[in-house]
C-alpha cells in the first residue's frame, strides 16, 4: 500500500527508470506490473492492448496464479474493454469518479473478484489498452489514492509504448468459414422483448474444434441454432463462405442443411425400428456428397454392432451412430449440443474420442456446446458467453486429449 506522496514518488521513478532504461519493453512492462502488484499486495495482474483493426483487446501480459495468455476480449465488454472502448477507469467496489461495470475477465477465469482497479493506457491521440490488478491480499480495498497513482503509471506507459512501440501478436491465419457479425436475437414474451442475443461477433474456422461454454440462459443454444440454420437473427449478418445467410431462402436453408452441417444431439433421435446401419443409410441417400455408411460406422468404432437396433446398444454406442449420421453427409461443420451430457465418463470419453478422431482425420469443424468445463481443455478454442454476449475466447496452445481429461 502507498503511504503517502513521498513513497508514491518514489514507486513511480522506479517504474519511469524500468521503463525508459530496459532496452525490452516486453521487461519493462513485466517489471513495473511486478512493482505495481508488490506495491499494492494484489494477487492478480494483466495487461490487455487493442488491435485497432480488429477491435480485440488481447492480454499481452498477465501476473499471479490464473493465467490470461491467448484470451481475447471484444472491446467494450467487462471492466477490460469498457476502459478500452470509453478511457474510464474502473474500479471494484466504486471509488467516487470511476466508472462500475459487471464482471472482469478474472471472473471468467474464475477468480471471484472482491476489489480491483481498471485504468486505461492513455496516449494524447488514442487509448491503446489498459491495465487490471485485482484482489488485495489482507482483503483491504484500493483507495482513491491508488486509482490516481495506477491512472499516472498507466499514462507513462502508454507513451513509452507508443515511442518504443509493442508488436501485438496476431493470430495464426485460419481460412474463416462461418463469420458472425454483431447477431442480436429477441423474442416477444407477453407484453415485453426478451433480448437473447445481444451482439455476436464470432469467426468459426476450418478444421477446429470450438468449445461453447456458459450458464444456462446466456444464449448458446439459441447462437448454436443460428449457425444451424433453425432460427433467424433479429439484426446481424451471418456469412457462410462468402455468402450471406442471415435471412436465406427455403431452398438455400435446406441445401445449407442437408449438405454443408452434421448435427449431434443430447437424445440421439435414432429410428428404434432401423438397425444402426439403416439409421446412417438413410441419411446418406438424402445427402449430396456421402462417404460411405461403412466408412461413417468404421469411423466411430462400430463395424461389429452395425447390425443391432438401437435397444441393443448402450447409449455410449448409440450416441457414436448419432455422430456417425451426422458423419456421413461429409459436413464441413458438426455441431454438438451437449453429445456428452446423458453419459457417465466412460462412454463420454468413447464419444470424445471420436470426435477428436473426426476433426484430426477428416478436416471436420465441430461447434461443442457443454457445460463440462474439462472438455473445453481438448478444444482449439474456447468460447464463453455470459448475458448474450461473448465474453471471452481462449485459445488452447497445446489441447488435451480425450484420453487425458477427466470429470
Amino acid at each position: 500500500m502507498i503511504q503517502n506522496r513521498k513513497n508514491q514518488t518514489t514507486l513511480m521513478y522506479r517504474i519511469m527508470m524500468s521503463l525508459l532504461e530496459v532496452e525490452s519493453l516486453d521487461e519493462a512492462l513485466s517489471e513495473s506490473l511486478d512493482t505495481i502488484m508488490d506495491s499494492f499486495q494484489s494477487e492478480v495482474g494483466a495487461i490487455w492492448m487493442l488491435n485497432e483493426r480488429t477491435g480485440i483487446l488481447r492480454c499481452v501480459l498477465s501476473k499471479g496464479e490464473i493465467d490470461l495468455s491467448e484470451i481475447t476480449v471484444e472491446n467494450g465488454v467487462g471492466a477490460e474493454g469498457h476502459t478500452t472502448l470509453t478511457g474510464e477507469s474502473v474500479t471494484k467496489p466504486v471509488i467516487a469518479g470511476a466508472a462500475s461495470v459487471d464482471g472482469c475477465i478474472f471472473d471468467e477465469a474464475g477468480l471471484k473478484t472482491t476489489s480491483l482497479l481498471c485504468v486505461p493506457l492513455n496516449t494524447v491521440k488514442k487509448i491503446l489498452g489498459c491495465v487490471i490488478i485485482a484482489n488485495k491480499k489482507d482483503g483491504e480495498l484500493y483507495t482513491a489514492e491508488e486509482l490516481d497513482f495506477m491512472e499516472k503509471m498507466a499514462s507513462l506507459a502508454a507513451m513509452t509504448i507508443e515511442e518504443k512501440g509493442l508488436i501485438i501478436p496476431e493470430t495464426e491465419h485460419h481460412r474463416t468459414i462461418i463469420s458472425l457479425r454483431d447477431i442480436t436475437k429477441d423474442y416477444k414474451s407477453g407484453d415485453s422483448i426478451l433480448h437473447v442475443l445481444k451482439g455476436i461477433n464470432l469467426d468459426i474456422y476450418e478444421n477446429e474444434f470450438v468449445v461453447v461454454l456458459g450458464e444456462s440462459g446466456c444464449g448458446k443454444s439459441t447462437m448454436m441454432n443460428i449457425i444451424g440454420g433453425m432460427d433467424y437473427p433479429t439484426s446481424g449478418q451471418l456469412v457462410i463462405e462468402g455468402k450471406d445467410f442471415s435471412h436465406p431462402s427455403e431452398k438455400d436453408l435446406t441445401e445449407y442443411r442437408r449438405n454443408y452441417l452434421g448435427f449431434i444431439f443430447q437424445s440421439y433421435n435414432l429410428m428404434p425400428n432401423l438397425t444402426a446401419k439403416e439409421n446412417v443409410q438413410f441419411i446418406a441417400e438424402i445427402s449430396k456428397n456421402p462417404i460411405s455408411v461403412d466408412e461413417a460406422i468404421g469411423l466411430v468404432g462400430l463395424t461389429d454392432r452395425a447390425g443391432n437396433y438401437p435397444s441393443q446398444m448402450s447409449g455410449g454406442q448409440q450416441q457414436r451412430v448419432s455422430i456417425a449420421r451426422a458423419l456421413v453427409k461429409n459436413p464441413k461443420i458438426i455441431l454438438a449440443d451437449e453429445p456428452t451430457a446423458a453419459l457417465d465418463f466412460v462412454t463420454g470419453q468413447e464419444v470424445l474420442r471420436v470426435i477428436e478422431k473426426i476433426v484430426r482425420e477428416k478436416g471436420t469443424t465441430v461447434i461443442m456446446i457443454t457445460h463440462n468445463v474439462e472438455i473445453a481443455k481438448m478444444a482449439h478454442r474456447v468460447v464463453k458467453l455470459r448475458g448474450g454476449k461473448i465474453s471471452s475466447i481462449k485459445t488452447n496452445l497445446n489441447p488435451l486429449s480425450a484420453d487425458d481429461i477427466s470429470w
